[in-house]
């Protein structure tokens, strides 16, 4: 992809993700480039390469201030990225404005400059990314005068900070607090809830406090895929993978406590567990205790909450048996970030197919069950299912039809007369 060939912006963009995001796997870290990347040709006669879209997928369409970033990620970055080196507790959100070199040959790096503090209204830190050469000495003055910082990327690749900026506090919009989600331990990008069944979790933290060993207690009394147990035990908040041990939260603490409070051990209530395997029963009705235990686990994870605001305010509206078709319409109109992260999934493939440039939704790609997100879908529903908050259960998206996928509280309220 390096040339000696001017830059163009996708190319720079590829570069400044690079140095800001190397590694996508690190904990805390997430990153969406805008939709119009996702694109074959950026320029009437530039094509987009695949090898580009690649790495600079998952798309998304966020909007910060505005208008709608090049790219926007959360992240812990480096001292050398930063005035400051640390910002609180929680990685900083990051926005980046790439400048590449047009059909022209110009590259208007103070226009990025510009747009780049406008983002600054909602993320913690800002970067225009531009080819090295074209970043003058004035441009480099205005972006420290407005806090932007300043990302010089040559043609072989090599991206160097000139300006660093300072890390500011901010409001926090929707768009902003979907990449923030997506970058914590419970948020499904690239990752998964590979079991469906809330049993599987509420075992792990039983398993972490007895005495025995914790994987072997889990193969042996809750489930074999002790891995992904370890892992949706995570995603629901019961427990905190540290890079040396495994703790348990506060509501992993309480799942312990019922679990004492019920029966004589953890030992005890994990050979009930024992006995439920393989049992398709609703867990709710096989062990209508336990299945308020995982309610509120359930519960507690952000992304039902949402669900279930927003099927019941379609119910409110009369649309009383929505289809996963019609949900992903409904909150796309006012949660469009959250909804895309949620559902969609992640690769270049099926973020291109479901959104347009300006990251609208193309209805016709979302007939097709393989775009959707599996986790959310399949084992997130299943869930739901489980706890007693929807009436049917989640399908795997080989064998899901969206448009007869009923996503349908088994409680819908009833205000009014």
């Amino acid at each position: 992809m390096a040339s000696a060939a001017p830059l163009s912006e996708p190319e720079v963009l590829v570069h400044a993700k690079r140095r800001l995001f190397p590694d996508p796997t690190q904990p805390d870290t997430y990153s969406v480039v805008d939709t119009q990347f996702a694109m074959d040709e950026w320029l009437p006669g530039q094509p987009i390469s695949s090898a580009v879209r690649e790495r600079l997928a998952p798309f998304n369409h966020v909007r910060l201030g505005s208008g709608y970033p090049d790219l926007v990620g959360v992240r812990p970055l480096e001292p050398e990225l930063l005035a400051v080196e640390r910002f609180g507790d929680q990685p900083p959100l990051i926005a980046v404005e790439a400048k590449g070199h047009t059909g022209s040959g110009a590259v208007d790096v103070e226009r990025g400059v510009v747009q780049a503090y406008d983002r600054l209204h909602e993320a913690n830190a800002v970067y225009v990314a531009a080819p090295v050469e074209s970043i003058s000495q004035s441009v480099r003055t205005l972006a420290r005068e407005l806090n932007v910082g300043v990302l010089g990327v040559d043609v072989d690749g090599d991206v160097e900070p000139l300006e660093v900026p300072r890390v500011v506090g901010n409001r926090t919009s929707d768009d902003a607090t979907a990449i923030r989600f997506q970058a914590t331990a419970q948020g499904v990008a690239d990752k998964s809830f590979g079991l469906n069944h809330p049993k599987n979790y509420l075992g792990v933290p039983l398993a972490l406090y007895h005495d025995g060993v914790t994987d072997e207690i889990l193969a042996e009394r809750v489930v074999g895929a002790t891995t992904d147990a370890r892992r949706g035990a995570a995603f629901l908040g019961l427990t905190d993978e540290r890079p040396d041990r495994t703790e348990l939260t506060s509501l992993g603490e309480e799942v312990v406590r019922f679990a004492l409070h019920r029966y004589d051990s953890v030992d005890a209530a994990l050979a009930t567990f024992d006995d439920w395997r393989g049992s398709r029963k609703r867990f709710c009705d096989l062990a209508p205790e336990w299945g308020l235990v995982a309610r509120r686990v359930v519960w507690a994870y952000p992304a039902t909450q949402l669900l279930v605001k927003e099927l019941q305010t379609m119910h409110d509206d009369g649309i009383r048996d929505p289809s996963l078709l019609d949900l992903v319409e409904w909150v796309h109109v006012l949660h469009p970030t959250f909804t895309v992260e949620l559902f969609v999934r992640g690769t270049d493939e099926a973020r291109r197919r479901v959104l347009d440039e300006e990251g609208g939704l193309r209805v016709e790609a979302l007939r097709d069950g393989n775009v959707f997100h599996s986790p959310t879908v399949f084992q997130l529903k299943a869930m739901l299912y489980h706890a007693g908050i929807l009436t049917e259960r989640g399908a795997e998206p080989h064998r899901l039809e969206p448009e007869t996928d009923v996503w349908r509280l088994r409680e819908p309220l009833t205000f009014g007369p």
